[in-house]
């Protein structure tokens, strides 16, 4: 890799790391955008989850003393649940359709919650929950989002942005184990890749840093719209991800 497309690495290394320290997830989605024009789709998707472990678990340390392991287990378990599933489910299901389907409901929902008042606070028990998770899952390993629903959910509860992140930033951690645990499995995570890793890491962290920093300063309902705001993304790319496949 030449200087300038290693600035472009680590360019987009430190802006996923900010957003992720921002919001608590969306990591993924930024650095794609950038990487999947310069690196191949493997190397993409193996370092996202490897940088997925370490922005979510720096998240769950700088929040450790809000975690309430009571709120995020059954949507930790039903996402570990789902993600083999959608994965064994691509094999017979053509994602295109599925990924235009998701991008414009996660527009439709991101556009409604910009637009009106915040929801009214939901109380959601445990087999909800566990469902939650298991949908959460299925579509990490249909469309490779796996945190969108957990999100989401997290939003209809009304918690304080503090304790959102302590239950869905636990919950994406562990849904990247297990993506990672597939990945080695596969032998994806090759000699080339983890010196990429080893090489992004600074940039990924000092993003990390920053976005942390913002995050303590801006209140819940600004929280609440800058989530929105990563959702509308997330299906905009969606969408877009489906246009090649026309015609």
């Amino acid at each position: 890799m030449d200087g300038f497309f290693f600035a472009l690495f680590a360019l987009a290394a430190f802006v996923g790391g900010f957003v992720s320290g921002f919001s608590g997830f969306a990591m993924g989605l930024v650095v794609s955008g950038v990487w999947l024009h310069i690196l191949t789709p493997i190397q993409t998707a193996t370092l996202i989850a490897g940088y997925g472990l370490l922005t979510q678990g720096y998240g769950i340390f700088k929040l450790r003393h809000t975690i309430d392991w009571r709120k995020a287990w059954p949507l930790a378990l039903g996402t570990v649940i789902g993600i083999p599933i959608g994965v064994s489910i691509l094999a017979y299901l053509d994602p295109t359709y599925l990924r235009f389907g998701v991008g414009v409901l996660l527009e439709l929902y991101a556009i409604y919650g910009l637009t009106r008042p915040v929801f009214a606070p939901m109380k959601i028990g445990i087999g909800s929950d566990l469902a939650i998770g298991v949908s959460n899952g299925l579509l990490g390993g249909l469309t490779g989002l796996g945190g969108m629903i957990s999100t989401i959910s997290c939003q209809w509860r009304g918690w304080p942005k503090e304790v959102q992140r302590a239950v869905f930033q636990p919950v994406l951690f562990i849904a990247f184990v297990v993506i990672s645990i597939s990945q080695a499995a596969a032998g994806s995570i090759t000699r080339d890749t983890l010196a990429l890793y080893a090489l992004g890491i600074p940039f990924m962290v000092a993003g990390l840093w920053s976005g942390f920093k913002l995050f303590g300063k801006i209140d819940d309902e600004t929280f609440r719209k800058s989530v929105l705001v990563l959702l509308l993304f997330a299906g905009l790319s969606l969408i877009v991800s489906t246009v090649p496949h026309a015609g």
